[in-house]
């Protein structure tokens, strides 16, 4: 289903929303989004100074840090503010299918769409897919935790 078009979002916009910083932050931008679902590209996956490239490559399963800066930022739109970035963690991924072995000989720009399943206002279980030229990478689920100290103490 198409998601309803809002402003797209650069990746200035990016960098003062999202705890990931310089080369980190390796979203280019907000696509489109709403209460539900965030669709962002990338096309850091294709440089040689990506900072998760390890022996001169890029491993599918990076994707699922992609996937969770999009729902960092869908986590900041969602919440409004200009104010300082809130970190989230993300808990576990469940359920990752890898459909290719690498991502830095992906010639197309990436899609990353994270669509938020179930939660409260602390944690959020978001289904993720990564994809480029209309062919899925990865997708799995993730669940994230916006503030541990709100949990308690888990020992």
């Amino acid at each position: 289903m198409p998601l309803p078009l809002r402003m797209p979002l650069d990746h200035a916009w990016l960098l003062a929303h999202l705890p990931h910083q310089g080369s980190m932050c390796l979203l280019d931008a907000v696509a489109e989004w709403d209460a539900q679902r965030i669709r962002c590209t990338a096309t850091s996956h294709r440089e040689a100074d990506n900072p998760l490239r390890t022996h001169d490559r890029l491993g599918t399963a990076c994707g699922i840090e992609y996937a969770a800066q999009a729902m960092a930022a869908h986590g900041a739109l969602l919440a409004g503010t200009d104010g300082a970035p809130r970190a989230g963690y993300l808990a576990s991924v469940r359920g990752v299918e890898l459909h290719v072995a690498r991502l830095d000989d992906i010639a197309a720009d990436l899609e990353v769409e994270a669509e938020r399943l179930s939660g409260d206002g602390n944690t959020i279980l978001y289904g993720f897919r990564v994809s480029a030229a209309g062919r899925e990478l990865l997708n799995g689920r993730a669940a994230v935790v916006l503030d541990a100290d709100k949990l308690g103490n888990l020992t």
